[in-house]
């Protein structure tokens, strides 16, 4: 009932904002579309979107306090576009309203002769980054950004990969060779420049010192890189430079069809698995207009549970390690691997086991689902106890960790901060409550926060996360939920029911 009730209501606030936007640029929309996500999209030109994106950001009820996306699209060799304007690239700015819970999305048509529109870092700091990657994949250029600079690619990469001229394969472009001039290039092309950042050299009683950190991989967790501003002993300021560790998933999917891109997502976050299956069978489903049994969204949201217990596990350990302890990590490790043998006695692998599929899961529960789970959901509770006093409680972590990192709401979301991170602030945004799938509505479970937006918090609401998934998946082998309506209650009955009768009749072994 709620779930229809959140539809009425934001198709009555849809209506709504279309009418402010009508009202408030009368000639300025070039085009309406309809989008099977009914989230509303308009079209406008290049000279107006600066305008409009400030009214939606500051005038509209509700406003858009997020720049949530900002992307492009390669039109050219594109069909079935009927009653959208004529454009080459289009640029998508995807909006979000956290006080209005609803997105808004606009567009603009550029021609590959002229690609350029205005810079909206005014609006959103988020957008930097945004537009350095559009620029960097695309080509398009954003007028009064402050450093347009490759974000993915190396500095003297030629052409854009995103484009549809840009090879999908390696075998389709010449062997890669490296003679000595070219390598001098490319050594004074990753040169740090200062002033390209607008930093200076030198202040009034000293010289700077650039100190180059990474790119490394063991100490944080992902290829990156920091280029330290320092003066003597202080970090006045910091660049992070992203991009080593790109996959161009993107490209891949130019050449794989809906089905067999499936794998790729399981590498998105590398530790989510089929975690990062669920948005896009999800999306393509939406596409295609397939319905999902119950009983297979029963089983995605527990699968799904498992692999964020599992990623925040190895969260927890490292940070505790980087941070100076050593023995918690060895600790949660092994925990997943106790997580990983439920995972693989389920899917058939591990960390990336791509068992969600477009209309369903690769395959059904094995024969004694139930017992797996239950061993390990008994087990964790004093475990997690047992971390509370060793790592949270360890007055060392709180010293180097509390107070550390801190940034607020409004800096979170301005600099487009979603999960945990902004969570930890204090604002309880969690998607599976807020916009419920997959079935999240009929489970019980809190949307942990912190209060001071550091370091200590952003652990902290990871690690009562990783009790709430234990409460969902819980409920998972029940089948149920303690708080549900009499109507969700028969509902959840229903599954329940039909996992009786079908765990005999497909299963798996364990491998």
């Amino acid at each position: 009932m709620q779930v229809a009730e959140n539809t009425v209501q934001a198709s009555s606030q849809t209506s709504n904002l279309l009418d402010q936007m009508r009202r408030e640029f009368p000639h300025q929309i070039l085009a309406e579309q309809q989008s099977c996500d009914g989230i509303p999209t308009l079209w406008v030109d290049r000279a107006h979107v600066k305008s409009m994106l400030r009214t939606l950001q500051s005038k509209t009820s509700p406003v858009f306090e997020m720049l949530y996306d900002l992307t492009a699209i390669d039109e050219r060799l594109r069909v079935h576009r009927e009653g959208q304007p004529d454009s080459e690239f289009t640029v998508v700015y995807h909006l979000m309203s956290f006080s209005g819970n609803c997105d808004f999305r606009l567009k603009v048509p550029l021609l590959d002769a002229d690609l350029s529109l205005p810079s909206v870092i005014e609006l959103w700091p988020s957008a930097n980054w945004y537009e350095r990657e559009a620029w960097d994949m695309f080509g398009i250029n954003f007028e009064g950004h402050p450093n347009l600079y490759r974000i993915l690619m190396p500095p003297n990469w030629e052409g854009h990969p995103l484009r549809k001229e840009h090879p999908a394969r390696a075998t389709e472009m010449e062997p890669y060779s490296l003679d000595d001039e070219q390598q001098v290039l490319e050594q004074e092309d990753l040169k740090f420049r200062p002033e390209d950042w607008g930093m200076k050299r030198e202040s009034e009683h000293s010289e700077f010192m650039f100190l180059n950190m990474g790119p490394n991989h063991p100490s944080v967790h992902g290829a990156f890189r920091i280029a330290l501003q320092l003066d003597g002993e202080v970090v006045v300021d910091a660049v992070p430079d992203i991009g080593y560790h790109h996959r161009g998933a993107e490209k891949m999917g130019e050449r794989q069809s809906w089905h067999t891109y499936i794998p790729y997502t399981d590498r998105i976050d590398y530790l989510g698995g089929s975690l990062n299956n669920l948005p896009y069978v999800m999306a393509v489903e939406k596409l295609a207009g397939i319905e999902v049994p119950e009983r297979t969204k029963v089983i995605r949201v527990m699968i799904s549970e498992f692999y964020r217990i599992a990623s925040h596990l190895l969260f927890y350990g490292t940070f505790a390690q980087d941070v100076g302890q050593m023995s918690p990590v060895f600790y949660m490790f092994a925990d997943r691997e106790k997580l990983f043998d439920i995972i693989e006695a389920y899917t058939g692998a591990r960390m990336h086991s791509s068992y969600f599929r477009i209309g369903g899961v690769a395959m059904d529960l094995p024969e004694g689902w139930q017992q797996l789970i239950q061993e390990f959901l008994d087990f964790m509770p004093a475990r997690m106890a047992h971390y509370d006093k060793m790592v949270m409680g360890n007055h060392i972590l709180k010293h180097r960790t509390q107070g550390v990192g801190v940034y607020n709401t409004e800096q979170a979301i301005a600099w487009g901060v979603t999960g945990g991170g902004l969570r930890a602030t204090g604002l309880a945004w969690d998607w599976r409550k807020e916009r419920p799938y997959s079935g999240y509505d009929w489970f019980d479970f809190e949307v942990p926060t912190g209060r001071y937006g550091d370091c200590y918090d952003r652990c902290a609401v990871r690690v009562e996360e990783i009790r709430q998934s234990m409460h969902i998946i819980q409920q998972c082998v029940n089948n149920r939920s303690e708080e549900h309506t009499s109507e969700l209650q028969s509902r959840s009955d229903l599954v329940c029911r039909l996992l009786l009768e079908k765990k005999k009749r497909h299963h798996h072994q364990k491998f």
